[in-house]
């Protein structure tokens, strides 16, 4: 039996804005998204110059974890969770840009990617308990979930609730 697709945890939080937490999981629902922080000081062209740029004016781990991000395949699975405490699952739908829109700068989160959600919440009952204690750690990156059973339950729940086809 082939190993399940990697999941991932996308709190959406950035180090550099304070914005309290689930308002950027709560852009990022409401505008088909899932990102990590970085402001840059000038918007990039491109994600080379967005990579450059990071470790410029961040540090070379912010570099590393944006360039991570932006390689993730099309198709992954991201769970987040909103200002309410509900758990979000989807599915990265497309490439890396960056957004320095009003809203984008106000939870700052710049660096993004399309996402399918799940039309509906789950509690807590219902995540893989794997999912749940990532989330209980706290911690604001955007990180693998390494639990095979929670890999499996996420592509499930996936299947049974995501968007048909």
């Amino acid at each position: 039996m082939s190993s399940p697709q990697p999941i991932y945890r996308a709190p959406m939080r950035s180090r550099e804005h304070d914005a309290p937490a689930g308002a950027g999981a709560d852009h990022a629902l409401a505008h088909g998204l899932v990102g990590i922080g970085g402001a840059l000081p000038t918007p990039p062209r491109t994600l080379d110059e967005a990579i450059e740029a990071a470790a410029e004016t961040h540090d070379a781990k912010t570099a590393r974890m944006l360039s991570n991000f932006a390689d993730l395949a099309e198709g992954s699975l991201v769970w987040t969770r909103s200002a309410d405490g509900a758990y979000h699952l989807g599915r990265l739908a497309g490439p890396w840009r960056y957004d320095d829109s009003p809203a984008a700068r106000a939870v700052g989160i710049h660096h993004v990617r399309p996402a399918t959600w799940v039309d509906r919440p789950f509690g807590e009952d219902e995540v893989p308990p794997a999912v749940s204690r990532t989330f209980a750690r706290g911690g604001r990156n955007f990180q693998r979930t390494h639990d095979e059973r929670a890999e499996r339950q996420s592509a499930s729940l996936w299947e049974r609730h995501g968007p048909a086809g």
